[in-house]
């Protein structure tokens, strides 16, 4: 516990959270450790934590999300918060269906729902008034997800306009998002749009629906939201699938702390 000793420093070990346990990790690995030095070193403090719940001495175990070596090594890339705005207002008028593309990409980010899981939803499966979604995830199991007002009206404006010119020349169809001849939207186009407004944006990195995904998982831990109730909007059968969102790169949990937090 050396090196946790001398990374704490005065700071009270009850007071730390799952942020700064997460820098702690971002600290060791500007050291050059090996990789299992590294596992070593994760694995004792999560021992150590456990003890002090153990005594008493904290109620909550912050180092509980923290996981193991492996999560960290496949941890996700993640967009910063000021490359997701990019990228939602990429959609622009005088693109075809840009009030559909802005659409998905705002429904992809609300609700951190898979690409098939979109491409899938049908219009039952919006409640705009109660500002949820219904999505239906693997071994057909389904999730009740909330939208924030930016995927509300985002929709509401493809409905309104452009998906209600759709339906009247083809016809109405029970999916939520359609291609210009009113059928579904393939999932091969919905990366291809993605793909199309991320280099719009000026985003360099590799970008898919599921990065989408990712961002959605990142961001909201980052904001404190519990680690269950992610688990629960994404749809994970085990924890251990949300865990891997707790080891991204800290320069977007550090932008995203330094947004939400009070004392930001």
């Amino acid at each position: 516990m050396k090196h946790f000793l001398e990374w704490r420093g005065n700071r009270k070990v009850s007071l730390l959270t799952a942020f700064d346990l997460a820098e702690y990790i971002d600290w060791l690995h500007k050291h050059n450790l090996s990789q299992a030095t590294l596992a070593r070193h994760i694995a004792s403090l999560r021992h150590f934590f456990r003890f002090l719940q153990l005594e008493g001495i904290i109620q909550k175990n912050p180092a509980e999300s923290l996981g193991s070596q492996k999560l960290w090594e496949h941890a996700p890339q993640v967009l910063s918060l000021k490359q997701v705005d990019d990228l939602l207002i990429s959609p622009v008028p005088g693109d075809p269906f840009w009030r559909r593309d802005r659409a998905i990409l705002e429904m992809l980010y609300a609700t951190g729902c898979r690409v098939s899981e979109l491409a899938n939803l049908t219009m039952c499966d919006i409640h705009l008034d109660e500002k949820y979604c219904l999505c239906t995830g693997k071994g057909n199991k389904q999730r009740l997800v909330p939208l924030n007002n930016s995927a509300v009206e985002a929709f509401e404006e493809w409905d309104d306009i452009e998906r209600y010119v759709v339906v009247k020349r083809h016809g109405e169809s029970k999916f939520a998002f359609l291609s210009y001849r009113g059928k579904g939207m393939p999932q091969e186009r919905i990366w291809e749009l993605v793909k199309r407004y991320a280099k719009r944006a000026g985003i360099t990195a590799e970008v898919s629906p599921h990065t989408m995904r990712h961002c959605f998982a990142t961001h909201m831990l980052a904001a404190g939201v519990d680690l269950r109730l992610v688990q629960g909007m994404l749809g994970h059968a085990s924890i251990a699938s949300t865990q891997i969102y707790t080891h991204v790169d800290m320069s977007h949990l550090k932008e995203v702390h330094k947004k939400y937090h009070p004392r930001g």
